[in-house]
C-alpha cells in the first residue's frame, strides 16, 4: 500500500492531465506549468508508483497498463475531492429536507419557536422542527455534539464557548385574569403585596423571584402561594383563579383571557439570545435559520 502522506496532490493532478493529453508539452500548457516542471512531476510519479506510466510513442506518449488502470479511478477521486472542497452551495429553503433541533423553554417556544413555525412552513415546507427541553448545564455539550442546532436562553449566565446573538429584551408586567376585581386600576405597592401571587420556578418549588428582591429593597414583601415549573401552566392558572403574577410581557400580551398593566414596582427584565456552535457557524442552512429567527422576533 502506498503511504498517502507521501503523495503530493499536485502530482496526481499532473498525472490526470498527462493521461488525457499523452504529451508533456500540451499537459504543461493545460496546467500552466513549464515543460521541465511537468517532466519533474512525471519522474516523481514513476518513482512513487514504481512504473514508467507513459512511454515514448510515434505520436507523443502512450500509457502503460498500470497507467490505464489508474485513469478512471484517479479521475473519479479527483472529481470527488473537488466536490468536497468546493464552496458550499447557497441554501435552497424551498427544497431543503432536514430537521432543525432547537432547545427552548416553554416561554421561548411560545415567543420564538411558535412565530418561527409559520415562516418555516411557508419558506421551507419540507423541513421539520424538533424541540428539546432547555437544560442550561448541558447546552454547550449538546451544541458541540450536534444534539441541538440552536438554543434560546437568557444572556445572563450565557453558556460558554458558543456564538450568541441577542434577540430582544423582555420586561415584566403585572398580570391577572380579565375582569379581576383587584386589577380594575393599577394597584399601589401595598395593594400589590396584599394580593396572592404565583411564580415560575424553573428549578422547581421555589417561592422567591426577582420581584421579591425589588420589594425587599423597599422593605416590603408579597405572598407567593403558587410555584409552577412552566410559564404555560402559570398562564392557565392566572386565567382560572384570582391569582396574579409578574410575568414576561411577550408571554401574555395576546392572551384574551388575561389583562396586564405596568407594575407599581420596578423589576429588572431580561435579554433573550440565540446560541449556536462553531461547527454550524458558517453553514448556509444554519445561517438562513438564524436570519429567519431574527426576522420573526
Amino acid at each position: 500500500m502506498v503511504n498517502l502522506r507521501r503523495i503530493d496532490l499536485n502530482l496526481l493532478v499532473t498525472l490526470d492531465v498527462l493521461l488525457v493529453e499523452q504529451n508533456v508539452t500540451r499537459a504543461a500548457e493545460r496546467l500552466f506549468m513549464s515543460q521541465p516542471a511537468v517532466s519533474v512531476h512525471l519522474a516523481k510519479l514513476r518513482d512513487l508508483l514504481d512504473d514508467p506510466l507513459l512511454l515514448p510513442g510515434p505520436r507523443g506518449m502512450r500509457p502503460t497498463a498500470r497507467a490505464e488502470a489508474l485513469r478512471a479511478p484517479l479521475r473519479e477521486a479527483l472529481e470527488s475531492l473537488s466536490r468536497a472542497v468546493a464552496p458550499a452551495a447557497p441554501f435552497d429553503s424551498a427544497n431543503a429536507d432536514l430537521t432543525w433541533r432547537i432547545a427552548a423553554t416553554d416561554y421561548t417556544e411560545s415567543t420564538i419557536v411558535l412565530p418561527l413555525l409559520q415562516r418555516l412552513r411557508a419558506d421551507a415546507p419540507h423541513t421539520r422542527v424538533a424541540a428539546f427541553d432547555l437544560v442550561p448545564s448541558r447546552l454547550s455539550r449538546q451544541a458541540e455534539q450536534g444534539v441541538i442546532d440552536i438554543a434560546f436562553h437568557t444572556t445572563e449566565n450565557a453558556p460558554e464557548g458558543l456564538h450568541r446573538n441577542a434577540l430582544f429584551t423582555e420586561r415584566y408586567v403585572l398580570v391577572g385574569r380579565r375582569g379581576h376585581p383587584k386589577l380594575r386600576r393599577r394597584p399601589t405597592i401595598k395593594q400589590l403585596c396584599a394580593l396572592e401571587h404565583a411564580i415560575v420556578s424553573q428549578d422547581g418549588g421555589g417561592f422567591h423571584a426577582s420581584t421579591d428582591d425589588a420589594l425587599a429593597l423597599l422593605g416590603m414583601s408579597r405572598r407567593v402561594v403558587l410555584s409552577v415549573p412552566h410559564f404555560l401552566f402559570l398562564r392557565a392558572a392566572l386565567a382560572s383563579t384570582d391569582l396574579v403574577a409578574m410575568a414576561p410581557e411577550r408571554l401574555v400580551r395576546d392572551d384574551p383571557a388575561l389583562q396586564m398593566m405596568s407594575p407599581p414596582v420596578d423589576v429588572p427584565g431580561f435579554e433573550i439570545s440565540m446560541y449556536w456552535h462553531e461547527r454550524v457557524h458558517r453553514d448556509p442552512a444554519h445561517r438562513w435559520l438564524r436570519e429567519c429567527i431574527a426576522s420573526v422576533v
